[in-house]
């Protein structure tokens, strides 16, 4: 292997690294979760599903992008009635993934991409994107994979619910290692709702709020993961795995362009946040 047709990060030597470093590769930084997914689905299912995506990608775009070993813990308090679970403090797990991106960014890398599998941890890879962005001289930017694929998997979905071991993680799930989902013990179930706010934090209610999942579900799943099929799931990973192809050429085209400071008085440059 080289540097041009090793797309794992921690495969490569440093004298290839080196090599990497040169042709400005992409870096993704998978993030999941270890964490309760029904009666069917294991605790992987997060990390597992993102990380997956992130292999693919780097197995089609091997000159372009170099992934780096998952971080399999996320913020799950919500789910800690459920036995397995593991939580990360927010502030615990944004100091991680910087000291990740922030190392990277240190060896020369200029573009470093977050990719995300846990609802959970959305707002936390928004904020490590920034603060890279804002500590170092690289561009770090962040998605969660699951959108990429909704317009494909809106084509032949037959439940309406996508939140969690439903319908759209089970196929994806069965398509790529259908051996360890226990089909016979999936389970149909729903958040509470109101007008405004669900148990869940939905994206269909404007106000954000995630209750402990102990209080709502008996099974620990939202959505329909009986519809589930290989068949969606690879549908859903053909999308999701050409979409992030075209973003990863997009950050790689992206420039890098120097500041500029519009004071026209003098500031107080020694002040660090």
């Amino acid at each position: 292997m080289s540097a041009l047709t090793e797309y794992r990060y921690n495969r490569l030597t440093w004298p290839e690294m080196n090599d990497a470093i040169k042709m400005q590769k992409v870096v993704i930084l998978p993030t999941g979760s270890t964490e309760q997914h029904g009666r069917h689905l294991p605790l992987d299912t997060d990390v597992f599903l993102a990380e997956e995506v992130c292999l693919e990608v780097g197995r089609r775009a091997s000159d372009r992008v170099l992934i780096l070993p998952p971080i399999s813990y996320g913020l799950n308090m919500h789910h800690i009635d459920f036995p397995g679970t593991i939580h990360i403090e927010p502030d615990v797990f944004i100091n991680f993934c910087l000291n990740i991106t922030k190392s990277v960014a240190y060896h020369g890398f200029q573009k470093i991409l977050l990719i995300n599998g846990h609802g959970s941890n959305t707002a936390l890879i928004d904020i490590i994107a920034r603060k890279t962005i804002l500590e170092t001289q690289s561009i770090c930017a962040a998605l969660t994979y699951i959108p990429l694929g909704m317009d494909a998997f809106n084509q032949v979905k037959e439940s309406e619910t996508i939140a969690h071991a439903d319908e759209y993680e089970t196929s994806l799930y069965l398509y790529l290692a259908s051996e360890r989902v226990q089909v016979h013990e999936m389970r149909v179930d729903d958040d509470v709702t109101g007008k405004y706010m669900s148990s869940d934090s939905t994206s269909n209610f404007p106000v954000r709020m995630s209750d402990y999942w102990g209080r709502w579900t008996k099974h620990g799943v939202h959505g329909d993961p009986s519809r589930a099929t290989k068949e969606k799931g690879k549908i859903i990973f053909d999308a999701v795995t050409s979409r992030l192809i075209e973003i990863v050429d997009e950050l790689r085209a992206w420039p890098v362009a120097e500041r500029v400071d519009q004071h026209i008085s003098p500031i107080q440059s020694q002040i660090r946040w």
